[in-house]
């Protein structure tokens, strides 16, 4: 494993080659990370080991799908399983095991479950009319999606950009929300924890946009992001220094996930990292 000095346009980078051609060793590093990190910023592997499981083998599936002939990427799978099965037992409490998949009954309940199964059905029948008359040309264009090494890395790199970068947020943003909690009862302590409240959400758009618009070369684009976000969640005096603490380290954080990924999908693809 060694380093190998590669010219794109007047732009050289350095790229790791683990066996096989750049991209298809950056679309298996960037797609099993993305499998790892995607249920791991939800959560999933404490709370929801189940859907963990099945998203990890989905992701991961997807990423060495245009390589099954090759052994390099199944090892690299096998790698990501392990992991992913390592997280889930590590994070296991002493309670019961449950698989933690989602209460879907309310189909087959309650006072609209005749409508519900029609609904699903009328969905269901559109897509398959939309398949039939699609052809073969929606196939081949599936098909070409799948396998595109590009498509791959970019939406891989998204993901661990908009679910990583969440992680790293919240961990940023520890000692604050220490402080917080340790706040007396009062409208200064509820007004900042109802600022939080809305954290995780609007971070995981703001994530989103920022890569999409770096990730696209854009920059000014996304500098319109941020200015947009002190503009409509700016904290006022009212939720007090935490607030805004809380505000500044969530939004550094959020810049540094989706810049780092831009940055590294753009290199990873041949394309000038800024």
């Amino acid at each position: 494993m060694s380093p190998t000095m590669i010219g794109v346009g007047q732009v050289p980078y350095v790229a790791w080659v683990l066996g096989g051609d750049l991209l298809e060793t950056a679309r298996i590093f960037f797609g099993l990370a993305a499998a790892l990190v995607v249920p791991f910023g939800l959560d999933w592997y404490r709370s929801r080991p189940g859907p963990a499981a099945l998203a990890v083998l989905l992701w991961s599936a997807y990423t060495v799908f245009p390589y099954v002939d090759r052994v390099r990427p199944w090892f690299a799978l096998c790698v990501a399983v392990l992991a992913a099965s390592g997280a889930m037992l590590l994070q296991r409490s002493g309670d019961p095991w449950r698989p933690g998949f989602w209460d879907v009954r309310f189909w087959d309940s309650g006072s609209r479950a005749t409508s519900r199964r029609f609904g699903l059905a009328a969905v269901m029948a559109a897509l398959l009319l939309s398949a039939c008359t699609a052809g073969g040309r929606a196939t081949s264009l599936l098909l070409e999606l799948l396998r595109s090494d590009r498509a791959a890395v970019f939406i891989s790199a998204l993901l661990v950009a908009v679910f990583g970068g969440g992680t790293l947020a919240k961990t940023a943003t520890v000692p604050v929300r220490r402080e917080i909690a340790a706040l007396e009862e009062g409208p200064q302590r509820s007004a900042a924890m109802e600022f939080m409240n809305g954290g995780p959400f609007i971070g995981m758009l703001e994530r989103g946009l920022l890569f999409a618009f770096l990730a696209a070369g854009q920059p000014e684009a996304a500098a319109l992001v941020l200015a947009a976000k002190s503009l409509a969640r700016v904290p006022s005096a009212e939720h007090g220094k935490h607030a805004s603490e809380y505000f500044l380290i969530g939004t550094l954080a959020s810049v540094i996930a989706a810049l780092a990924m831009s940055m590294a999908a753009r290199s990873a693809v041949g394309m000038p990292v800024l």
